[in-house]
């Protein structure tokens, strides 16, 4: 498909089913923590994508592409990757899902800032900004409302989550703002795996012993991540991510903290304090104001 100016039908049936996707894909993960230490688990979820992108890609008949030009684009996009999810699944060992959800979806305020300065076409407006202040007092709400050691969350797990969602948008923009941009998705994706894999894999020590008594829930929840959140979910991310434009397809991850809170409700029996929900509130507010765009006169 041809790049996009707007978000047509077809983009925005993708990207509601793919927010829901990404909010059950926390509460799979937040299960996975309970019998495997998270980076520990995260560098084997990129390890065993490997070969499955491989393998996409020669039954499309496509080549991996490596040209030179883009390796500073790979190794900063894979680092990026490292980064999100060793804070993520670090957050989700240490918060709940409808925290960790609220504060990591906010990443399009920090993609929306850092866009302002770093891609053309991507100014900051008055609505946008209000919308930016909006959402960033939604994050610092739920963060300051975590209550006690031992109730919804603890702090550190929260600014894990927060760290995570800069890394994320670190990915997007590595994927617009670099040579990396001119490779396909699966390419893009493979040097997101192939560099975190041994970087998790080596820094997993730091965190504890690897295994916490698993159980086949445990390694069924690795494998849902390694096929369908790595391999096709990521993809078609990157895939959206290169035909439309990046504020557009970040304006529907308001719909991910939703999902992810609601989930995390009925899946975990979490609970939702009325800071968490005014919250998230004001984090789904801001994200419309930022990214939405009234209608082009003519």
């Amino acid at each position: 498909m041809d790049r996009r100016d707007s978000i047509d039908t077809f983009g925005a049936l993708a990207l509601i089913g793919f927010s829901a996707f990404l909010g059950m894909n926390q509460v799979v993960a937040k299960v996975v923590n309970e019998g495997l230490q998270p980076v520990f688990w995260a560098g084997l979820r990129s390890a065993g994508a490997v070969p499955i992108l491989w393998l996409m890609l020669r039954l499309r008949g496509r080549r991996v592409e490596l040209a030179r030009h883009t390796w500073t684009g790979g190794l900063l996009i894979g680092a990026a990757f490292t980064t999100e999810f060793l804070l993520l699944f670090l957050a989700l060992d240490m918060t709940t899902v409808v925290r960790s959800s609220v504060i990591f979806y906010s990443m399009p305020v920090w993609l929306g800032i850092a866009a302002h300065f770093l891609l053309p076409g991507q100014r900051l407006t008055r609505r946008r900004m209000v919308g930016l202040v909006v959402a960033f007092a939604g994050v610092a709400w739920v963060i300051a409302g975590r209550g006690g050691a031992g109730s919804e969350g603890r702090l550190a797990g929260d600014l894990c989550a927060l760290g995570a969602s800069f890394a994320w948008a670190g990915v997007a923009l590595c994927a617009r703002g670099t040579a990396i941009r001119e490779v396909s998705p699966e390419t893009q994706l493979l040097w997101q795996v192939g560099v975190s894999a041994p970087l998790l894999l080596a820094l997993s020590p730091l965190f504890g012993e690897f295994l916490r008594e698993p159980e086949a829930l445990h390694w069924w929840g690795l494998g849902f991540q390694i096929v369908f959140v790595v391999a096709l979910g990521f993809s078609a991310w990157l895939w959206l991510l290169a035909i439309y434009p990046p504020a557009a397809v970040a304006a529907f991850s308001f719909l991910s903290p939703v999902f992810g809170v609601a989930l995390g409700w009925l899946l975990l029996d979490e609970p939702l304090p009325p800071t968490l929900l005014g919250g998230l509130v004001l984090v789904a507010t801001g994200l419309i104001l930022i990214n939405y765009r009234g209608r082009t006169p003519g």
